[in-house]
């Protein structure tokens, strides 16, 4: 096998990078070569993407690996669930929404009205988020957008589409829409017409590692490509390619947090989950690459972190930056303030009036919890009330599975958070390995590699390659916190 050099386009809520990947025979590399911002934009009341500036930002990158050398295919990844529609000459109805818009934080009571969340349940097998797609598109019902709309896209195949000019839905990502049976693989048109939503604009489903097409001519002249360069569906859904990139041993039994911007807890199964108690706990069922299930939970994750940055940083306040938060916070009272992560009130962008280290006081002081003073003894209770999360979820995928937990796998961003990954091992009682910090954009290039003719049979051997070629930090739990006393705190946190 000779190394292959791919584009890999890893998108997140507050930044996007291009990566220019090798991969070959005992080789697996990445070169970033172009980064930028992301966020919400808000107008009206409202919170949207600029997708024509990612858009713009994906083209500046891929012409940047093509300018430093030969470029074999290309693939892009990013957050789930948000989608934009096209009308029936192709063209683009309107800014796509963010899943941070307030829209539809009543809907999913709404829509159980119609169809009960065991119903749901039973069909796509995920947890009740208020901004998973099919939410977003019942709070949409009579726009002019929708009854316009010829097809929906979600983000990565919308990109892809304005790359080659087809259209398709990833499974991966699909699956995280409310509309896909997590049983059959296939659209529920069924529960689609229920919610009297237009079945008719999902469109065609395709497998990561499928190729979608070649690049248009007029956009592979103006890259400097040739037309014959192709793009290839990846595991679409960021935490998707992130976990093909988890450098487990095949025989042990790991779970994973796919840690950034969301914290995505949980294990990799063979079949979806979807017993009464697992609906009550409020576990998914995500789609995995090569037919596999992600039982997990979404958990708030270094959002809330990051925002109260901006909010310090905003003001002025010294000695906010990561690494001396970081410092204060591992000298601050361990448990000392424990509050609920997950609670609706972090999920929306801080603001001038109310910005998010107010809210997260606010948490404390409703709780009954002592109230956190500094900026470090507030990063030190968001990364404690991180760790007893992961290890709640953790603990209840392995029981509601049947499964047990040797180890569990940090990647992404959050891996290179060592506070936080030895308290996870601290609060789970099991060793974390931490890294890659890049493993989306490292399982998006090898389901590209894979489908371009590398000999990459099967998950084990991906994940063989990158424990060859990557180096993990291993965290071994200390003992001495009783965490199971913070659990009682938090108590009435969420189900399950």
């Amino acid at each position: 096998m000779t190394t292959l050099r791919v584009a890999a386009v890893d998108l997140g809520a507050t930044s996007g990078r291009v990566m220019a990947a090798r991969v070959g025979p005992g080789h697996l590399s990445l070169k970033e070569v172009h980064r930028f911002p992301n966020g919400g934009v808000p107008v009206g009341g409202s919170l949207f993407w600029d997708v024509l500036g990612i858009h713009r930002e994906v083209l500046a990158g891929v012409a940047e690996v093509a300018r430093t050398g030969e470029l074999h295919g290309i693939g892009i990844d990013s957050w789930a669930v948000d989608y934009g529609l096209l009308d029936r000459d192709g063209e683009l109805l309107g800014n796509p929404y963010s899943h941070r818009d307030p829209r539809t934080r009543d809907v999913p009571e709404l829509v159980a009205k119609t169809v009960s969340v065991q119903e749901q349940y039973a069909v796509n097998g995920l947890q009740q988020l208020p901004f998973t797609t099919v939410f977003q598109l019942v709070a949409a019902r009579g726009t002019a957008a929708l009854e316009s709309a010829h097809t929906l896209l979600l983000l990565p195949d919308l990109l892809g589409y304005w790359l080659t000019g087809e259209v398709g839905a990833e499974r991966t990502n699909a699956s995280t829409t409310g509309l896909l049976d997590v049983g059959t693989g296939e659209w529920s048109s069924e529960l689609a017409s229920r919610l009297q939503l237009p079945w008719s604009i999902l469109p065609p489903l395709r497998d990561a590692g499928s190729v979608i097409g070649p690049l248009r001519a007029g956009v592979a002249a103006d890259l400097g490509l040739s037309p014959d360069v192709p793009v290839v569906a990846v595991g679409s859904h960021d935490t998707a390619s992130a976990v093909v990139a988890v450098p487990a041993d095949a025989d042990t039994s790991f779970g994973y947090i796919s840690s950034g911007t969301w914290s995505l807890v949980g294990l990799e199964l063979d079949a979806p989950v979807l017993t009464e108690e697992a609906r009550e706990a409020d576990f998914t069922n995500e789609g995995g690459v090569d037919g596999t299930v992600r039982f997990l939970k979404n958990v708030m994750g270094l959002w809330v972190l990051s925002e109260c940055l901006r909010a310090w940083r905003d003001r002025g306040t010294p000695a906010t930056d990561l690494a001396s938060l970081l410092a204060d916070a591992s000298t601050a009272a361990p448990l000392r303030t424990v509050v609920d992560i997950n609670h609706p009130s972090l999920l929306g962008p801080g603001s001038a009036t109310d910005p998010m280290p107010e809210r997260v006081v606010r948490l404390a002081r409703d709780a009954g919890e002592p109230l956190p003073q500094t900026p470090g003894e507030i990063t030190r209770c968001i990364l404690d009330s991180l760790a007893l999360a992961y290890r709640r979820h953790l603990r209840a995928a392995v029981r509601l599975a049947g499964r047990d937990l040797e180890v569990v796998h940090v990647v992404g961003g959050g891996s290179h958070n060592h506070l936080l990954c030895q308290l996870t091992a601290d609060a789970l009682g099991v060793p974390v390995l931490a890294g890659p910090g890049e493993a989306a954009a490292l399982g998006n290039a090898l389901v590209q590699a894979r489908a371009l003719g590398a000999d990459l049979p099967d998950l084990a051997a991906m994940r063989a390659l990158v424990r060859e070629t990557h180096d993990v930090r291993r965290h071994d739990p200390r003992p001495g916190l009783d965490w199971d006393a913070a659990d009682r705190r938090v108590g009435q946190e969420r189900p399950g």
